[in-house]
Parts: C-alpha cells; structure tokens; sequence
C-alpha cells in the first residue's frame, strides 16, 4: 500500500483530497496542528501526525515511508499582514520541500494559485508573467512557487504545481458558502451585472487533476492552471447556483468603479484602525467579481486528455447538499 502525506488535510480541498486517496487504496498520512479543526476528516482511517510547516523539526515524523506529498496547507486570505503569509506560504512550502528530499519522498505536488496571474485578463495561459501590486496571499504563493522551481534544478525529488481557480464544493466553508450566506440573507449584488467572465472549479475536479499530476510522468517540472474551462460570466454561475438553492436571483448591481472605491476605502479604514478580523469588503473580492479572472486549461487537455467529470450543475448540486447539512451541524 502506496503511503502519501497531505498537508492541510483538514481543510477544504485537502479533506477532499484524503477522501479520494483512501477511496484509492492508499495509506494516508496527514499533517495537522494540534488546534486544528479536524470536523472535515472525522472519523476517516487516516494516520495523523501533529506539527507545523512553520517549524521544520516537526515535520520529518510523518514523511517515514512516504513517497508522495500532497502541500496543500497554507494560508489564504485576503486581509492580513505581509509577514505572516510569508511565514506561511514561502518560508513553510520551503521547510516542507527541504524535509521532504532529506525524507527521499519522490514527488512533491504543490497547491499553488492562479491568483499572481491577476485580473483583467482572459484565456490566461501557465507560462503568462504575473501581475503586479499583488496581495500577501498571492505575493507568497508566487515567490513560493519559483522558488521550488529553482530548487527543482538541483533536487532529485519531482515536482510539480497546480493553480486552481474559484474552488467550489463539499466542505467549502472559504468561498461558496460564504457567498450562499450573502445569497440567502439578502447582503448580495452583482458588479456590473455579473458580466465578468469567471474560473470555477469543482473540488473533486480538482481533486481529479492533483491525482493526475501526483502520477504522471509527463507532470513533472511543470505548473497547471485547473479549473473546470468554462466559458462563464458571474451572472450565469449566480443564476445557476440560485437554482439549485430554489430562490430567485437578487437583481442588484454595483457599477465596477463605484464598488471599487468603497472597497478600498472600508479596507483603508480596517487596516488604519488595526482590526485583525476579516473586512467584509476587500478590493480582491471586488476585482474577482467585477473584472474577468479566466484561464485556459489547454496545457492539462494537451498533456493529459483531460476534461472534468463533474458538471457546473452537478458540482452546484452537491455543494449546497453540503451546505444545507452543515448547517444543523
């Protein structure tokens, strides 16, 4: 039985990570800190081990035997200081990388972002340069990412990335369910009618692409944008989530420009007053909402045949399921 380590397990894409490998037959190690909420992987006949990617000494424990390593803890958020995600995102991904050659593990798939490629764009492709004036969570993945790259030259471990787009589904408790909240307590509006084109991708679609990247040999030595590549604006995503939900889709709209500039002044004013809680408004949430943020998936169709499995329909469906049972949880 192959033995793999899933940083972040307890979290949204990492549980779903660890359904899929148990369902596979694989014997699976997770790493989680000792004040994790483990809800998410309750119960599943997973091999735990306590420590922190921020202090390396605690990690080698749970590498004994592996030969893959799923990074996908982090930190990711769109408030917060520099100094923090770069604990988190780069000087973490760092220690995990470095302990896990020391362990001799083979591969090493690393859950990046599509978040320093930036907005504004469409049809976004893997090898297009990274924005500029990036937020702390995007900033750290990116310097994260070359630097594995860099460390890829002289390492006999394999690595490879994938940069998922607006993660969607069980457990979600980081996007979507969020935005059901909004959706359902009246608190929802679209920026400039929902025109802008969007990248959803269903977690078990994701889930899909990481195992096909964990196992191919093809994926070594390179990064893959995933999301579900559709053709999509908001306004066809929120029309077709208000529909699993059976309720009608508000029609406010917020003009781009007016929303921005609400955004960045309530920001401001969270920032100026020191509070660590997270703004409800943020230009990141804005941006995503208001300009297009959509990528190509043909470096996956070109390497690998792929195509997702799981329908925007179908992928809404179980989500919500999700949501309504968490709910009386």
């Amino acid at each position: 039985m192959e033995k793999v380590l899933v940083t972040g397990a307890n979290g949204f894409i990492g549980s779903n990570l660890c359904g899929r490998l148990l369902a596979e037959g694989f014997e699976v190690h997770v790493l989680v800190r000792k004040s994790s909420d483990l809800q998410f992987i309750d119960g599943l006949p997973l091999k735990l081990f306590y420590g922190d990617i921020t202090l390396p000494e605690t990690l080698k424990q749970a590498m004994e035997g592996v030969r893959k390593v799923f990074h996908v803890a982090g930190l990711a958020a769109d408030y917060g200081p520099f100094s923090l995600f770069y604990k988190i995102n780069f000087q973490g991904t760092k220690n995990v990388a470095m302990v896990a050659e020391k362990a001799g593990i083979e591969r090493f798939i690393y859950v990046s972002t599509v978040a320093f490629h930036g907005f504004g764009k469409q049809k976004v492709k893997e090898d297009d340069p990274p924005a500029k004036n990036l937020i702390p969570y995007a900033q750290t993945k990116l310097l994260a990412e070359q630097w594995l790259w860099d460390f890829a030259k002289s390492s006999p471990m394999e690595i490879t990335a994938v940069r998922p787009g607006n993660v969607f589904g069980i457990n979600d408790r980081t996007f979507l369910f969020k935005y059901i909240d909004a959706l359902l307590k009246g608190k929802f509006a679209e920026i400039n009618h929902g025109k802008s084109k969007t990248c959803p991708v269903y977690v078990e679609n994701l889930v899909d692409i990481m195992m096909l990247i964990a196992t191919e040999p093809g994926a070594v030595g390179n990064a893959y944008l995933a999301t579900d590549g559709l053709d999509i604006c908001w306004h066809e995503f929120n029309e077709a989530l208000a529909k699993q939900l059976g309720v009608p889709l508000p029609k406010r709209s917020l003009p781009y420009g007016l929303a921005i500039a609400v955004a960045k002044s309530y920001y401001s004013v969270h920032r100026l007053l020191g509070f660590k809680s997270e703004p409800f408004l943020t230009p990141y949430r804005i941006n995503n909402g208001g300009r297009d943020y959509h990528f190509s998936i043909q470096k996956l169709k070109d390497h690998f045949g792929y195509s997702p499995a799981i329908n925007l329909e179908e992928g809404l469906r179980r989500t919500v399921e999700s949501y309504h049972a968490q709910a009386f949880r």
